[in-house]
């Protein structure tokens, strides 16, 4: 349960999150936060009683602040989960909750750490306002229901300048799960905010159609590890919205119909101007990457070798790239794309196939000190040497 000013979920922003943190021990100061009062946590009993199933059920409480929904949840018979981004936040919703079976767990609301299709009721409060693509968000939440599950979005509008949601905007991003959405306005009642306000205030409760499981797909794209002698090609990434400043392999998306080398082919045309052959090409590597913000991809890198002679490589996308330049393998920049730098690591050591898994937070950029999220999914052949 998060303020009305902002969001303890706002993204992974870590100055955000100390704020929260260092917000999260006078959170409960606020009428509608801290149920302290009788009367605040009577009435919003009532209100979570109309909202969430009689019967005990399984309950998802994100952006659950220091977990006073979750408590009158879990009193009531629910089986609860608590999310935060805070840890702050977190410790005092376990303290809060300690004596229950709720569990709360430090994970961001819009990708939150549980499993599709194991909860009858998400329960999210003053926290979609503040998440990027709300739509999506919705989208995300649906699937970790049961069939016959509901959303509970209490949300609002309020403030100069407003911020917030508007309950016919949220109607709107609702609409492509189908469903019902029924909405219940909640500013008059005073006793819910222990006084009286003028803002919009209002619960939705979805409930999405039931969908068919839907089959995983991700993207597919190519990487190109150009080598001369003991150099490796690499581009800085410029004005494409992604790791922009960062050293990476040529590479793209395959485009509809093509198969993983006659892409590779293209995208060398197309971003460093050179006419490579199908047969100077050679699979090195095949990666399943997750980024930091959850979206997974499979990539394939290629090796081909620049002889002596042979055209320069040119940078043929200007607007997508700043630079060429050659590097040695045996001393890689540390800023490069950080699974771009797993891969040759790992075609170096003699891995072909790899997991390379973001948590959420982590660096985009390869980071000497962080964590190693690569893992080799087959034994290493021989290590490349004089490639």
């Amino acid at each position: 349960m998060s303020t009305d000013a902002t969001s303890t979920e706002s993204g992974p922003d870590p100055d955000a999150r100390q704020y929260w943190d260092a917000a999260a021990d006078h959170f409960d100061d606020e009428p509608d936060h801290g149920l302290r009062d009788p009367g605040v946590r009577s009435a919003w009993e009532a209100r979570l009683r109309s909202w969430l199933p009689a019967g005990p059920s399984d309950v998802l409480d994100l952006g659950c602040g220091t977990g006073s929904l979750a408590l009158l949840a879990a009193a009531d018979g629910h089986r609860v989960t608590a999310v935060d981004r805070s840890e702050r936040m977190v410790a005092l919703a376990r303290a809060k909750l300690s004596g229950t079976r709720a569990r709360v767990l430090v994970g961001d609301a819009a990708r939150p750490p549980v499993a599709a299709g194991g909860f009858d009721v998400v329960l999210v409060r003053h926290v979609l306002w503040a998440l990027p693509d709300p739509e999506e968000v919705l989208r995300r939440w649906a699937d970790l229901l049961r069939p016959g599950g509901r959303l509970v979005l209490v949300e609002g509008r309020w403030g100069t300048p407003p911020a917030g949601i508007a309950a016919d905007t949220l109607v709107r991003l609702a609409a492509p799960l189908g469903g019902s959405v029924q909405v219940e306005q909640l500013g008059h009642d005073t006793p819910l905010w222990g006084r009286a306000v003028r803002d919009e205030r209002y619960v939705a409760v979805v409930r999405p159609a039931h969908r068919a499981a839907r089959r995983h797909t991700e993207i597919v794209d190519v990487h190109l590890l150009l080598l001369r002698g003991r150099e490796v090609l690499l581009s800085r990434r410029d004005g494409t919205g992604y790791a922009d400043g960062l050293l990476h392999a040529p590479s793209g998306h395959l485009e509809d119909g093509e198969d993983v080398r006659s892409g590779m082919l293209r995208e060398a045309r197309e971003e460093i101007g050179l006419d490579l052959a199908p047969g100077d090409l050679e699979a090195a590597m095949v990666m399943q990457h997750r980024a930091p913000d959850g979206r997974a991809r499979i990539g394939w890198f290629f090796v081909a070798h620049h002889a002596a002679g042979s055209p320069e490589p040119v940078n043929r996308e200007p607007d997508k790239c700043s630079e060429l330049g050659w590097y040695p393998l045996d001393a890689l920049p540390d800023d490069m794309v950080a699974y771009c730098r797993a891969a040759v690591d790992g075609f170096l050591a003699g891995h072909r196939f790899l997991l390379h898994l973001h948590e959420s937070g982590d660096s985009i950029a390869h980071a000497p000190d962080g964590p190693a999220r690569a893992v080799p999914l087959a034994a290493a052949a021989v290590p490349v040497s004089g490639v």
